[in-house]
């Protein structure tokens, strides 16, 4: 199948061809780490995470470069707040970055790159801009000529004369034109600087990402992207410095953007109260919900965050999980052995599920269908299940297993499933999510119902029965004999 991906810059979906064959290398813009992550700085990085994994799936050797912007207007501030340095802060939440991304099971880019590790790079490109006529200095200041790029606003679909117009009237009376942008800031009192040419001083903000990208993935690399916030100005910027630097373009191939998050229909912001740092979602709900949730629409689409819609994912997830436990026990079971119309049907549906999966991932990375699709397999797993528990038919255990894998690795391509795959208990916000004795408990409990049933002492059956409900757990009689399983809410 035929990977195809919504261009941002062409406004289009595009077939996937990438820069060199069986490669893929992409750069996603990292966080500003003066503060925790909030949820709309986790669903780029769980988009991009899919992203990743579903190119290696096709096979792809990915190169993923993800940057950390350490130096910057509100490190300084936080520090100059603090009485402390700029490398605190930044060192402080590039921790805090890392401890909320690995519990929603992302896996870490190749590399992580920094402004401060990278102001030999950013000097030198600043300075070829300059030489080449596309920048120049005011009073240690080195400003960007938007006028001299002729295909400024290409991403963005913005015309210069427009922006003119809609610039502020208190715009720096020494740019050349409204929307010149700093490449590199001259050094003011309580700051941290480094050397340049033009005297001490730091870079602005767009010049890092074209540096780094530049040296790591080289020009016109496969895919960049990030938040929809970021295509202008900051991925406008860079395009504009990008290829001027290197005298053509295109400076990226595939650019993506995913949605905007609202909070109850309206836009997250520190102004409405309603911006939710990760740490504390997680505190509250597994992080395998939240990522379950992100993914759980198109990536770019805007993603509305609330109780409910949480609620909603975990009750989705859950399901997921129902067909797993129903795999397992059938794994496991003793009775009768041996293919079936049954066995056979549920083979079609995985490969079925699979081909699905794939064709909707090959579109624009459709996560929303692709658990869709899932959840149709998990349905076909719980069919089979029943008739097995029914006597209506053996288990097939050739069958079981070879869905079973289909099933994990349709997950895994989600990042989804990771303590059932890997036989681990669940995790909620750092922490065990239940006992590990609990389910031999529960055998133990089942097992003294059975006992109560075949003396035919019918309440005592019946109250443990009720009791297990409960507490959301369910008994299943069969002719197999018994097992309890977690009701699906």
């Amino acid at each position: 199948m035929t990977l195809r991906v919504y261009n941002s810059l062409t406004k289009k979906k595009e077939e996937f061809i990438p820069a060199e064959p069986g490669k893929a290398k992409m750069y996603v813009c990292g966080v500003t780490p003066y503060n925790h992550p909030h949820i709309g700085n986790a669903r780029p990085f769980v988009t991009w995470d899919v992203i990743r994994r579903y190119l290696e799936h096709k096979d792809y050797a990915v190169y993923h470069v993800q940057n950390f912007t350490d130096v910057d207007d509100k490190i300084i501030n936080a520090a100059n707040a603090e009485g402390v340095t700029w490398d605190v802060i930044a060192d402080r939440y590039i921790k805090a970055y890392f401890e909320v991304m690995d519990k929603l099971n992302i896996r870490r880019a190749h590399l992580y790159p920094t402004v401060s590790g990278h102001m030999g790079e950013i000097v030198a490109m600043v300075e070829k801009l300059v030489a080449d006529g596309y920048a120049y200095v005011v009073d240690g200041d080195v400003y960007y000529s938007v006028e001299k790029f002729t295909d400024y606003g290409k991403l963005s679909g913005r015309s210069l004369d427009d922006m003119k117009a809609g610039a502020r009237v208190d715009v720096d009376e020494r740019k050349n034109h409204p929307m010149d942008f700093a490449l590199w800031k001259s050094a003011k009192p309580g700051e941290p600087s480094w050397e340049s040419p033009w005297g001490p001083g730091r870079p602005g903000w767009h010049i890092e990402c074209s540096a780094m990208s530049a040296k790591y993935l080289g020009h016109g690399f496969d895919f960049h992207g990030g938040g929809s916030d970021l295509v202008f100005p900051h991925h406008e910027n860079e395009i504009a410095q990008s290829e001027a630097y290197a005298g053509g373009g295109p400076f990226v191939r595939y650019w993506l953007h995913n949605g905007f998050i609202t909070v109850n229909e309206e836009k997250m912001s520190k102004s409405l109260g309603n911006f939710f740092l990760v740490k504390d979602i997680l505190a509250h709900y597994p992080p395998e919900v939240l990522r379950f949730f992100i993914l759980s629409t198109h990536y770019r689409s805007p993603l509305n965050f609330s109780d409910e819609q949480l609620a909603e994912a975990g009750r989705g997830l859950d399901r997921l999980r129902a067909a797993v436990d129903n795999m397992k026990y059938l794994a496991g079971t003793t009775v009768a052995r041996g293919a079936s119309d049954a066995s056979q049907a549920l083979l079609a549906a995985a490969a079925q599920a699979r081909a699905d999966f794939d064709a909707a991932m090959d579109d624009d990375f459709n996560t929303a269908l692709a658990i869709s699709v899932m959840h149709g397999l998990a349905k076909e797993i719980n069919i089979y299940y029943s008739a097995v528990m029914a006597g209506k038919a053996p288990v097939a255990g050739e069958a079981i297993a070879s869905v079973q894998a289909t099933y994990y690795e349709l997950a895994d391509i989600l990042g989804l499933l990771v303590a059932e795959r890997m036989g681990a208990p669940d995790v909620v916000g750092g922490s065990s999510a239940q006992d590990s004795a609990a389910p031999a408990l529960l055998d133990l409990i089942v097992e003294i119902r059975q006992e109560a049933r075949k003396k035919k002492d019918w309440a005592t059956a019946d109250r443990i029965r009720d009791r297990l409900g409960e507490l959301g757990y369910v008994i299943e009689d069969s002719p197999q004999g018994a097992r309890w399983k977690k009701r699906e809410v």
